[in-house]
């Protein structure tokens, strides 16, 4: 989303500036950054969906008229002083825009959702990355990595680095499709790009409940997680495998999951598929 930003400003020719939600926490945050833009400037907002409530106030009249209304002062002697603003465009970027508000929502022009990028997409990435950092990477091995990489290029970054590292203390320093399989088996990374934490989800829903369903607190205690960290991290790529389920009772393991765990279907989940 960062990157497409980049490239929207480069194409327009303008400056660019960055900043992410949880960062502006008052309201003089975001006037500081309004009052600096050139005009015709983008303003790039990451993770839109943590803005308080009070600086998605400021920003309607920034979005609407160019214009930026502060207080000054407080009590009986406050009073609203008006600044003019370049013209300027907002770019903003979520994965959770259920939890924008619909005020913030409706201002923004154009509502685009992003689809994952394709394996040859990533494999395109993975290519150039390895350019850059003066790898020998085989074809067999930027597909391995890609296949791993949940689409990611991100987390495809991320392990081509560490299995270069592996190739170049275990090998001459190319990456080879052996050296990749060797590299991510080691790191914990499935063919399906399955992690450790993923993988004893899974487990504990299977093994500890009997496939489930069982409640989220529930599994935060079984397996020594965080709440929120299950819901908005672990969760949402098992359910886009099909691995895991969302039911009014709890979470269920899938015979998709006890396949790919090597684990027997019992019959009720077999009855399910």
């Amino acid at each position: 989303k960062t990157t497409l930003a980049h490239v929207i400003a480069r194409e327009l020719g303008c400056g660019i500036r960055v900043t992410s939600g949880p960062a502006l926490e008052r309201a003089g945050d975001l006037a500081a950054i309004l009052t600096n833009l050139q005009p015709h400037d983008i303003l790039f907002v990451d993770e839109v969906h943590r803005l308080p409530k009070i600086i998605e106030e400021v920003l309607y009249p920034a979005m609407e008229d160019y214009a930026l209304d502060l207080v000054l002062g407080k009590g009986p002697a406050a009073r609203t002083v008006r600044l003019d603003l370049p013209k300027f465009t907002l770019v903003a970027a979520t994965t959770r825009a259920a939890l924008l508000s619909a005020p913030l929502r409706d201002r923004f022009g154009h509502l685009f959702h992003l689809e994952f990028y394709t394996s040859q997409e990533v494999e395109a990435i993975l290519t150039r990355s390895a350019r850059i950092l003066g790898i020998a990477l085989a074809d067999d091995a930027r597909r391995e990595i890609a296949k791993r990489c949940r689409a990611t290029p991100r987390i495809a970054n991320r392990l081509l680095k560490r299995v270069r590292d592996f190739a170049q203390v275990r090998g001459d320093g190319t990456i080879t499709a052996a050296i990749a399989h060797d590299a991510l088996t080691q790191l914990e990374v499935d063919p399906l790009g399955l992690d450790a934490v993923d993988r004893a989800l899974l487990r504990t829903i299977i093994e500890k409940f009997n496939g489930g369903p069982v409640g989220l607190s529930t599994l935060a205690a079984a397996t020594s997680e965080d709440a929120g960290t299950i819901e908005e991290i672990i969760e949402p790529f098992l359910l886009q495998l099909g691995f895991l389920d969302r039911t009014p009772r709890g979470r269920t393991a899938t015979p998709r999951a006890y396949a790919h765990l090597g684990v027997p279907t019992p019959e009720r989940a077999a009855r399910l598929l």
